[in-house]
């Protein structure tokens, strides 16, 4: 029977490369008291050798754990992949990993992850959104490291903030719409108990349709977060066979609006030409479909990176108290309206 192999240790690395095991601790936590010739020596011997550092113990030392806590609604999100990914090219460089959470729109689950989070005691922790159920809420408030809400600029803030206002952005494309001729204008958008950044949009759709003195009824419902082209199609077609006079139509995500604009071209109904089609996030599929979709650019990636920069000066002590970076979301105009 053949013997399971033996794991490498830090002393065989210590061993190989002619050091002591504090030394090889010190090179792979980048202490700077450890050369880099030295460290290139080590990293190679523990490459040799198949070596994982273990940091487990030497968290439990200095009461550091290296990474950030993170929770999204969506995995599978263009625009939260893209936060993401700013956020980890952001951490990278000290040396902070990435602990991601998926809450499903939830905000319920995402109270259940927040606290199974802080219990792994992450060095900080960013959220998506600024609604929270009270305990989630409490638990932040308590947990004693940096809190970053993102996507949002919450009235109540818990700490810092890196966002926008969603029925602002919605705002300004209503009235760029209503500069162009627009009146009768509807918003396809989803369940608003779960979506609540989708809700500011509507609200902001709302609101701005009041504000210039306009009908604000024509909201169809998509169904549940997050909301796909299908159901955008789906959407879109009870609207043609309700209101066929609207004139314009705001959806939600871009992902809808692109189903949106299929049901259009099934029906013959012509964009711009009949109707103008609008989404929100200016996903790929928005620049490359035809007609290519006027949206709303949150600039996710620079979410990710203003939070990560934040975080950093936060653990650094440039960052004493709350901090508001408020992101300024770009109206792109295209192809399905004016």
């Amino acid at each position: 029977m053949t013997q399971p192999r033996k794991t490498p240790t830090m002393a065989d690395v210590a061993r190989i490369a002619g050091v002591s095991p504090m030394t090889v601790s010190r090179a792979f936590k980048r202490d700077s008291s450890v050369s880099e010739a030295t460290r290139d020596a080590i990293l190679q011997a523990a490459e040799g050798i198949g070596y994982v550092f273990d940091s487990t113990a030497s968290s439990l030392r200095s009461q550091r754990t290296d990474f950030v806590a993170v929770t999204i609604p969506s995995i599978n999100n263009a625009n939260f992949a893209e936060t993401l990914r700013g956020l980890s090219e952001g951490l990278k460089a000290r040396g902070l990993q990435i602990l991601l959470g998926y809450t499903d729109y939830d905000i319920h689950e995402e109270e259940r992850l927040v606290e199974q989070l802080l219990r792994r005691r992450p060095e900080a922790i960013v959220v998506t959104g600024g609604k929270h159920t009270p305990r989630t809420r409490r638990l932040l408030d308590s947990a004693g490291i940096p809190v970053i809400e993102t996507w949002d600029l919450p009235a109540d803030p818990i700490g810092h903030v890196v966002g926008f206002s969603n029925a602002e952005a919605v705002r300004g494309m209503i009235d760029h719409f209503v500069a162009q001729g627009a009146q009768r204008i509807a918003f396809i958008g989803g369940d608003a108990d779960r979506d609540t950044r989708g809700t500011d949009r509507r609200e902001g759709f709302v609101a701005a349709m009041r504000a210039q003195g306009l009908d604000a009824s024509r909201l169809i419902d998509a169904g549940a977060p997050p909301i796909s082209m299908r159901e955008g199609a789906d959407a879109m077609g009870r609207l043609l066979d309700w209101l066929p006079d609207t004139q314009a139509v705001i959806c939600v995500s871009d992902l809808s609006a692109f189903g949106a604009l299929t049901e259009c071209q099934r029906r013959g109904v012509a964009v711009p030409g009949d109707i103008w089609i609008a989404g929100f996030g200016d996903y790929e599929i928005a620049e490359v479909s035809v007609p290519a979709l006027t949206t709303i650019n949150p600039f996710p990636r620079e979410i990710g990176a203003r939070a990560a920069a934040l975080i950093l000066d936060v653990l650094d002590g440039r960052q004493a108290g709350p901090a508001t970076v408020a992101i300024r979301p770009e109206l792109m105009i295209r192809q399905s309206s004016k």
